[in-house]
């Protein structure tokens, strides 16, 4: 355990980060799902509805570096794919 202040402090602060990076996560692979499901459905407008969300979430997310930037990229790319797979 930390024993100088900033050290406590700096303790404290990355509870406060760990807790709100894993919430930004979890929000984010439910809304990856929800395109998956839609996806699996045929449904196309609900799974543009879907992606809509999921885009500015997974975005942020390699933003905010709670992913890479790049995977946030090729994560966008390959949902997107998939939702143009539906129409042929």
């Amino acid at each position: 355990m930390a024993n100088h202040v900033s050290a406590l402090k700096r303790a404290r602060q990355d509870i406060v980060k760990r807790d709100r990076n894993r919430a930004q996560k979890s929000t984010m692979r439910s809304s990856i799902k929800r395109v998956q499901e839609a996806i699996a459905s045929g449904d196309q407008a609900a799974a543009n509805a879907a992606m809509v969300t999921a885009t500015s979430l997974i975005a942020r997310a390699g933003r905010k570096n709670n992913l890479h930037k790049k995977q946030a990229s090729r994560r966008i790319s390959r949902i997107n794919a998939r939702i143009k797979a539906i129409k042929a």
